[in-house]
């Protein structure tokens, strides 16, 4: 990097291939706060020597020329967030240059690596992802960045923002033709809904859900009908039966999960009478002598 009477530049290149030697070096003798420093400083020489393609590559791959990736020596460190942030920084450096596909691969590996530490972040950065494989109009990769966000959502109770996310991804599944998945999008919007105590939500997104070919006569629909009848009349046994039948029982567990703690505002499991399995195993016979006996029971009044 130095200069002087018959080097006017400094040999950016050069350097960042020393730089990318002493990083190894720094790791393999686990001294990680030198190694990410080296790290740093290689990405700077590729910066001065608009390089821009290969800035901060060595930040998430582990190929080709890129030595040191730098996220596992930040992991290692446990700084994970300043890991997020070069990778940030590398997608947007590929977004300018012309290279869409690995910057939003990059988000999403930066995604992978906060999303335990903190989900709110790696909701941002699927989302990021999501835009820029939709901009690429890569559609199928969009919808699963989007999937992956809305199951954070849904998982960190973010439950307005997870209505709006699952919309987006029906939306999309709807564009591409894939009418199957829309139900099941649906049936994942309904109980959000439920769960934010909106019923109206819930009811009018079962009823736009009509337009989707199909979707009507479909059994998915004819459990939403029956979940919402169900919530409708404060029934808690008719909402617990549609939400462990096994079209919601298998769904993401996220969304399954959702439908095995949905408890209806102000309903309850009907309690049974003491004698009712007597009555079912002595017959329809005796079951109606029984409720003559209680009609009768106070027919002179309560005193």
């Amino acid at each position: 990097l130095k200069t002087g009477f018959l080097k006017w530049k400094p040999d950016y290149d050069s350097a960042a291939t020393e730089y990318g030697k002493a990083a190894v070096a720094f790791k393999n003798a686990k001294q990680f706060d030198q190694a990410r420093e080296a790290c740093l400083r290689e990405a700077e020489a590729h910066e001065n020597n608009k390089a821009y393609l290969f800035i901060y590559c060595h930040s998430f791959f582990q190929e080709a020329d890129y030595n040191v990736p730098l996220t596992v020596t930040l992991q290692e460190m446990q700084r994970l967030p300043e890991a997020v942030q070069l990778i940030e920084k590398a997608s947007m450096m590929y977004l300018e240059n012309g290279t869409p596909d690995t910057a939003a691969i990059a988000l999403e590996r930066a995604g992978k690596l906060i999303e335990n530490v903190s989900p709110e972040k790696a909701v941002q950065l699927y989302q990021q992802a999501a835009s820029v494989f939709e901009n690429e109009e890569r559609l199928r990769q969009a919808l699963e960045m989007l999937g992956k966000a809305s199951r954070l959502l849904v998982r960190g109770r973010r439950l307005d923002e997870a209505a709006l996310s699952l919309q987006k991804e029906k939306s999309i599944y709807k564009e591409i033709e894939n009418y199957p998945t829309c139900y099941k999008k649906t049936i994942a919007q309904v109980l959000v809904h439920l769960h934010r105590n909106d019923y109206v939500a819930a009811e009018r997104c079962v009823r736009e859900s009509y337009s989707i070919p199909g979707f009507n006569g479909s059994e998915d629909c004819a459990a939403l009908e029956q979940l919402l009848e169900g919530y409708d009349q404060q029934d808690q046994d008719q909402v617990s039966e549609v939400c462990n039948s096994p079209l919601f029982k298998y769904m993401d567990n996220d969304y399954a999960k959702l439908g095995l703690t949905l408890v209806v505002p102000g309903g309850g499991i009907k309690k049974k009478s003491p004698n009712a399995a007597q009555d079912k195993a002595r017959g329809p016979a005796a079951v109606g002598s029984h409720a003559d006996e209680e009609e009768d029971e106070y027919s002179g009044g309560l005193c």
